[in-house]
């Protein structure tokens, strides 16, 4: 486990997070996927090993002596009197052998050098959304995951939430793509527990406009594309507090069916600034096809919790149920926080077995051939609002698989302006640019 922040331990620089997330999720599920034999030794990577021993007190705190028979043993990087070393994951990784699992959740910014190093060194990779920040980074992981034979992937939840999986289901049956728009917002204390990052690393739509992104994606991947980003940003908030950063972004994207190639348009937003409220993250989206809408507030199922302590708050124990059972043992593996680390590590065990190539779980997992698009998206929205609001164009070559980005009276024809082939393109497209021609590319 690289990153020894929030969603991996729940713990921050001002001791347990105060967010829905306080027992964290990556840990807990590891440790609780140890005790079912499914992972065996686990250790731990952050920069400051100073802050080991309180995250250790917090994680006993949190999950050993909240649930029963839960060991919370790992070995930490960098060693407990080594205030920084940004390098310690390397020592980690010393530690591992080709086909072991490393996950990411660092600084967004981080993502692609300790990625490709794990990468390199033959092991499988899960890393936090966005996988890497801009396309060239990710075209070139790709094709290093590739030469490695390993599994690369984004871990995105939302693939695993019961209602969003319902609802690409259903959308296959509404016709042609014609509008999305979604909302997700955190309160504005994440500002203080993310300002070591934010704004210098990345912003608010890498953060949280990815989760949406990646669902359009997911769910029209088979009969479209998108071809153009311009984003826009509200300001004022953070800055009030010194951070250097947008407070709400919101992408504008138009995307092109296959086939016919009628236009779609979706919009996603995402906040850092909203008020205290019943939950942690509104999450919402309203989705219409040519013969149909559908309309999902993710934040809300008619669950409500009122504590003298707490106050009012709406659970999603559909993400993490962290309330042990009867018999005092975690009862959280059917959330779908938790089942998206272990459908990662499930794959492993299968290719690890002969059963299954790393190729077999393209369509099946948000691999790092499957999500180029994705990346595309929350890259060319950064690259607008850097440009004052100027539309990018995502450009694709004949086979269809993503080019590069660019300005958009700069885009070439590679391709044709729309999809000429006939039916679908590649529905799990590989990357097979080689490292040469993306080292020339031009980076707009």
């Amino acid at each position: 486990m690289i990153g020894t922040g929030e969603y991996t331990t729940g713990f921050t620089r001002n001791g347990a997070s105060g967010s829905d997330k306080s027992a964290g999720v990556v840990a807990l599920t590891c440790f609780h996927l140890r005790q079912r034999g499914r992972l065996g030794r686990l250790s731990m990577a952050g920069c400051n090993g100073t802050k080991f021993p309180a995250i250790r007190r917090h994680l006993q705190s949190v999950v050993g002596d909240a649930y029963r028979d839960l060991a919370v043993e790992f070995q930490g990087f960098p060693a407990c009197d080594v205030q920084a070393n940004p390098s310690a994951y390397k020592a980690a990784l010393d530690g591992l052998n080709p086909g072991d699992i490393v996950t990411v959740f660092t600084p967004d910014d981080t993502h692609f050098e300790i990625a490709r190093e794990a990468v390199e060194r033959g092991m499988h990779v899960l890393v936090a959304k966005p996988i890497v920040k801009n396309l060239k980074e990710h075209l070139q992981l790709a094709i290093a995951a590739k030469r490695s034979d390993v599994l690369v992937a984004m871990e995105v939840h939302k693939r695993w939430d019961p209602i969003y999986a319902d609802a690409r289901d259903r959308i296959r049956e509404l016709g042609r793509f014609s509008f999305f728009s979604s909302y997700m917002s955190q309160p504005k204390s994440q500002l203080g527990t993310f300002r070591a990052w934010a704004g210098k690393s990345s912003d608010i739509s890498f953060y949280l406009n990815a989760h949406h992104v990646d669902f359009n994606n997911w769910v029209v991947e088979h009969c479209a594309r998108p071809t153009s980003v311009a984003a826009i940003a509200s300001t004022g908030v953070a800055a009030s507090q010194g951070i250097g950063t947008e407070d709400t972004i919101t992408l504008c994207v138009e995307w092109e069916n296959f086939g016919d190639g009628s236009r779609a348009t979706a919009l996603y937003t995402s906040s850092w600034i909203a008020p205290q409220s019943d939950v942690h993250s509104q999450q919402r989206f309203f989705y219409m096809g040519q013969k149909g809408e559908l309309n999902i507030d993710q934040a809300h199922r008619g669950y409500a919790l009122a504590t003298d302590g707490a106050g009012y708050s709406s659970p999603n124990p559909l993400f993490m149920k962290y309330a042990p059972d009867a018999h005092g043992r975690f009862a959280g593996q059917s959330g779908y926080g938790y089942r998206s680390i272990e459908a990662f590590v499930d794959a492993v065990h299968l290719i690890r077995e002969g059963k299954e190539t790393t190729e077999d779980f393209n369509g099946r997992l948000a691999t790092i051939h499957d999500t180029a698009q994705v990346t595309a998206v929350l890259d060319a929205g950064r690259r607008s609002l850097d440009d004052g609001g100027r539309r990018f164009a995502i450009e694709y070559g004949a086979d269809g698989r993503v080019l590069r980005i660019a300005p958009s009276a700069a885009v070439s024809k590679a391709g044709g302006p729309h999809w000429s082939g006939n039916g679908v393109p590649p529905a799990h497209p590989i990357v097979a640019t080689d490292l040469a021609t993306l080292a020339s590319a031009p980076e707009r």
